[in-house]
């Protein structure tokens, strides 16, 4: 057994352990109260992680003109933003979207209306901002199931454990990979509707312009959108206070036909890119700044 499988024996439970008993915790608390704990867990544990570092990198090439203090605010929300993603991720079974006592705020739901009255499926996508595990929901919740792209945890132990807390997300859930795009192709001609997201590093795909430079950006679904003919749907998540949202469903974008079936994907890559930045300047300490989005 070579030594990387043997770190991975040990290491891999061990983590699965130490993942489990936080959820276990988070998931004792109310979902407020697990919130603030994952919150100050990650800006307090977060900024001296070597990660961190990427983060601050990234946003120095977004935002040039933000001071060093500005910069490490930003990279502090964005730590508070994900410890309280995980401290709330036990809890997705327990939040209604549509339920009226205000904890998530729900915008544009008629256009799911519309779609479900319709039978048409549809495609739609989001970034990692907020907690976006929450625009799941408001699919799942109007009886429309998904079929959803995710990528899967390196460890295989901790994957099962949240594909777990992932339950309360009706719909099939296809791992990233080789086998993804057929999957996905057969979902929509099922009559299925995909979920996506669609904002993150791919070591292939096409350049698109992203804050002012060319960022690896996947096609599939503007390559999915335009061979279907469907409607295309952005989803934005954001966190208002503590564990409250305001989740936006936006109508259909428009899709460009030029007749050029590569110029058109790579326009509605285009469109999606900037219309991801815009929500991302709108609330930069909510997005995900340690991933290597561009290349050096």
């Amino acid at each position: 057994m070579s030594r990387k499988a043997i770190r991975r024996a040990v290491s891999y439970p061990l983590e699965a352990v130490v993942v489990g008993l936080a959820f276990a915790l988070f998931g004792a608390l109310p979902i407020d109260r697990a919130s603030a704990l994952g919150g100050w867990l990650g800006r307090t544990l977060g900024p001296w992680l070597a990660v961190t570092r990427v983060a601050e990198r990234n946003l120095r090439r977004a935002f040039p003109d933000r001071s060093a203090a500005e910069i490490a605010a930003i990279v502090r929300g964005m730590w508070d933003n994900l410890g309280r993603v995980a401290g709330e991720f036990p809890h997705l079974g327990k939040v209604d979207v549509y339920a009226s006592d205000g904890r998530v705020e729900a915008v544009g739901a008629e256009h799911l209306d519309a779609l479900r009255a319709s039978g048409a499926s549809a495609i739609f996508f989001s970034a990692h901002l907020g907690n976006w595990e929450i625009a799941s929901l408001c699919t799942s919740q109007k009886g429309m199931p998904l079929a959803f792209a995710y990528r899967a945890a390196n460890n295989p132990f901790v994957e099962r454990l949240v594909r777990r807390l992932r339950a309360p997300i009706a719909g099939a859930h296809y791992p990233k990979g080789r086998r993804l795009a057929a999957q996905l192709v057969a979902a929509l001609r099922r009559g299925e509707s995909l979920g996506m997201l669609v904002d993150l590093k791919l070591r292939e795909g096409i350049p698109v312009p992203f804050f002012g430079r060319d960022a690896m950006t996947a096609p599939v679904v503007g390559q999915l959108a335009l061979k279907f003919r469907c409607p295309l749907l952005p989803v934005r998540v954001e966190r208002l206070a503590g564990a409250r949202f305001r989740l936006t469903v936006y109508p259909p974008m428009e899709l460009p036909s030029s007749g050029d079936r590569q110029a058109d994907v790579a326009e509605t890559m285009r469109r999606i890119n900037a219309l991801f930045e815009e929500w991302i300047r709108a609330r930069p300490e909510q997005w995900l700044w340690i991933h290597h989005r561009w290349p050096d």
